[in-house]
């Protein structure tokens, strides 16, 4: 059986890879009203809060909408009909859109909009915000935000989708590859959400917690790496054949998706040691500043007290 993807019959005649060519713009329809939905909602909850005299950060804004912009990228462009016949060039838009994307677009702390900008629906009702609560709170999203679930599920992805069958039975349809680029990133945003700790949520660990569940995934991927460089003949049957046109060996281009996946596993975990190192050292600066107002009031107390006992001497004397 071929298993040579819905694409292979579209890009026949698709030129050898350029990076000038594949940032070419070919609209997915699925993922440009995706990333237009994303970017309008979030700008309505930015106006929103302005508008009632509420700031919001800068900085969130602009990873939120770097976060939009990769996984248009990957999806709308050229990149996405070499992702189909080319496995080096498909492993970047897995890379990014599971291991970049997410993290940039938690940076942008969308729950946190949504909560401050969604209206507080009437005593008694439940609208939007109430039932995103009701979500944030809920068993399901304390079972699926925990370690125990997060880490087995991203190294899933990558061994139970590749090394079966599952992954050429996916890449034979349209609606199969769409399904499964979402599926990369809703893996992404699920392992790091209580990595990155920006937006609330059930399961939020220590710091050290945080660093230990980022490194315990990533050997696994590395490792992924590595076996596709040392495979000896191609692994993943719809890029066994690629078309004539391209000029490439099914081989050495699986090597090079090999590097690129074992490679682009250093990107993320620099990323977010950076992010919650910041995080910590703010969280620090808070917390000295509570101990510090706090010690401020027990002194002027004390010195209040100890006012009081000087009157209280004066008067006695008097």
């Amino acid at each position: 059986m071929d298993h040579s993807g819905h694409g292979m019959d579209m890009n026949m005649d698709l030129p050898p890879f350029t990076l000038a060519r594949g940032l070419e713009w070919s609209t997915d329809p699925f993922f440009l009203i995706g990333c237009l939905l994303g970017l309008g909602l979030y700008a309505w909850g930015v106006v929103r809060l302005r508008r009632r005299g509420d700031s919001w950060p800068v900085s969130r804004m602009i990873f939120w909408t770097v976060g939009v912009l990769t996984i248009g990228l990957v999806m709308c462009t050229k990149l996405n009909d070499y992702g189909m016949v080319m496995f080096s060039v498909h492993m970047v838009q897995h890379m990014v859109i599971s291991m970049l994307s997410p993290i940039l677009l938690l940076l942008g702390a969308p729950v946190t909009l949504a909560l401050r900008a969604l209206p507080v629906a009437p005593r008694g009702r439940k609208g939007p915000r109430e039932l995103l609560l009701m979500l944030l709170h809920s068993r399901y999203m304390k079972i699926i935000t925990h370690p125990a679930f997060t880490i087995p599920l991203f190294i899933a992805s990558l061994y139970g989708l590749y090394f079966t069958p599952l992954f050429d039975f996916l890449m034979e349809s349209k609606t199969g590859h769409i399904a499964m680029m979402v599926h990369f990133l809703a893996v992404g945003l699920v392992f790091f959400w209580p990595i990155m700790g920006v937006d609330p949520g059930p399961h939020r660990p220590g710091y050290v917690m945080r660093m230990l569940e980022l490194f315990a995934g990533m050997p696994f991927h590395a490792f992924f790496g590595i076996a596709l460089m040392m495979a000896s003949e191609p692994m993943i049957g719809t890029y066994k054949n690629p078309p004539a046109s391209l000029g490439i060996d099914a081989l050495t281009d699986q090597q090079a998706g090999g590097g690129i996946a074992w490679a682009f596993s250093e990107i993320p975990s620099v990323l977010v040691l950076i992010a919650l190192v910041f995080q910590w050292y703010a969280t620090e600066k808070r917390h000295a500043r509570r101990t510090d107002r706090a010690a401020d009031r027990n002194g002027d107390k004390e010195l209040q007290a100890y006012n009081a006992y000087l009157a209280s001497l004066n008067t006695r004397g008097q």
